[in-house]
Order: C-alpha cells, then structure tokens, then sequence
C-alpha cells in the first residue's frame, strides 16, 4: 500500500506579523473617526498616546482619561483666547506686573480678593476713583483677564466708546438690540467715566440716559465695575443730567467695592525715568 506523501504548508506567519496590517487598519479608521469629530489635535497626537499606550501599558481608564484630558484642555484654551479676543481688550495686563511698591495707598488685599470674582457670584459693583495713571485701568483690565480665564462672560470698554455705540443704535434702529448685548455679560468693565468727549445731539437722550438705561437693566443682576477720572460730583456735567447722574450712581454705589486711589501717575513716572535714562532733567 502506498504511502501518502505530506502535503507541503506555507510557513506560519509570526502573530506580531499577522495582527500588523489589522493593527494599521484600526488606526486609520480611528484617524477617519478623529476628522470626522473635529478632534484633529488628537489626530495629531494618536501616534504618540499609541506609543505611551505600548511602553506604559496604562489601563484603558487611564489611557482613556489622558487623551479625552488632553482634548479638554485644548479646547479650553481655545474658548479662553476667543473669550480674550473679543471682550474688547486691546492689552493684557495682569497683577502680577502691577508695581505695588509705586502705589503703596491701594489696598492690594482687596484688590487680590477682587480678582477671584467672588463679587461677580454675588452680582456686586465696583467703582474706582482716582486721578489718571494711578492704575485703575490696570487693575480692571487684570479683572476682565482672569474673568475670561474662568470662562465668564465678560466684556470691557471704555465709557466714551460704549455710549458711541448706543447712540449709533438710535440711528440705524439697533438701540434695543445693542443694548441686550451690552446688558448680556455677567460682568461689565466700563472704563474711563470721564475721559472722551461724550456726543450730544439735538432730540437725542442724553449720555446720562443712555448710561441710565443700562445700568438700571443691570443692576442687582449682574456686576458692573466703573473708573472714574473725575468726581462722582461731576457726572451730571460729563453725562449732561445731574438727576438722572445721581440715578445711576445711587444704583451703583448701594452694592459696590468703592476704591478711591490718592496717589502719583504711573505713566508720569515712567516719562520722567526714560528721560533720565536718555540724559534729560526731571
């Protein structure tokens, strides 16, 4: 009887070799999967969780946490610099770069308990007083950065500006709609009462209406912090109606962290050292 010969059998592929192509397929589907989400800083960093993922061998969880962490984190610097762009900030300043030692009458205490917001949870005011360059602005501009670092709804400008854009509205039928806008943040920056000429139009309301209108649509609701470069005496001339001046700030003053800062100008400071330094005479 004749014997059977064996049939011949290709080599068995090693199991590192086989799972290859299957191992490449998974990622590029998991690639399509990232696009597809809008998730293309993950995209770009799957490679390198893949690689952590082989040489740690961290459980699913963890690896699970780092990489949905990372996008977080992503995407909350994202909203933080859109919150920055478009708060109306046209500079970045922080505590931390505020001379203390230049201006020792501010209470810095407060101040620093002023930049955890706590006021703005509780809906309460701040006004600052003082004379030009003595920080005020500084001091808000850094309130406004931290706000937007906490993801709050924030928006900054200068008294002048803002009264400009309600007037236009009275022009172009937008009035209710900008004023919504300017009503909608929970915290309010209106820098400068004071400073700018204030525009007044025959038939118009005055700036003290307009002003009026806003704040009392705010108040008691949200926070609103104001600087002030001349007297709260002297609102009724700049806003062109003393009642309705004193209306607004008996709506401001009755909740707020009032700040009246007595000292010299920054900015005069800073001019007098440059020309120091350029050999000038103080």
């Amino acid at each position: 009887m004749p014997t059977k010969r064996p049939v011949p059998t290709a080599p068995k592929q090693s199991s590192a070799r086989a799972c290859a192509p299957k191992r490449d397929v998974l990622r590029e589907r998991l690639r399509a999967h990232l696009v597809r989400l809008g998730l293309k800083d993950l995209d770009a960093r799957l490679d390198a969780y893949l690689d952590t993922a082989a040489k740690k061998r961290p459980s699913y969880l963890q690896l699970f946490e780092q990489v949905l962490g990372d996008a977080a984190g992503r995407l909350r610097e994202r909203r933080i610099e859109r919150r920055i762009a478009t708060c109306g900030l046209k500079v970045r300043k922080t505590l931390a770069a505020f001379d203390w030692d230049f201006q020792p009458k501010f209470d810095r205490a407060l101040v620093e308990d002023l930049a955890t917001l706590r006021f703005v949870e509780r809906g309460e005011d701040i006004i600052f007083t003082g004379k030009s360059g003595t920080g005020k602005s500084h001091v808000l501009q850094a309130l406004v950065l931290e706000a937007c670092e906490q993801e709050l709804q924030v928006r900054y400008t200068r008294c002048a500006d803002l009264l400009d854009d309600l007037h236009a509205g009275l022009a172009d039928g937008t009035y209710e709609r900008r004023l919504k806008r300017w009503c909608r943040p929970v915290l309010l920056v209106i820098d400068d009462v004071g400073l700018g000429q204030v525009k007044k139009r025959a038939g118009e309301p005055t700036a003290a209406h307009t002003l009026y209108n806003l704040l009392d649509r705010r108040h008691a609701r949200v926070s609103t912090a104001v600087t002030s470069n001349i007297k709260l005496s002297a609102w009724g001339n700049y806003l062109g109606d003393a009642t309705l001046a004193a209306a607004i700030l008996d709506r401001l003053v009755m909740n707020a962290t009032r700040i009246d800062i007595d000292g010299p100008s920054y900015r005069q400071h800073v001019a007098r050292r440059r020309s120091k330094g350029a050999g000038g005479t103080s």
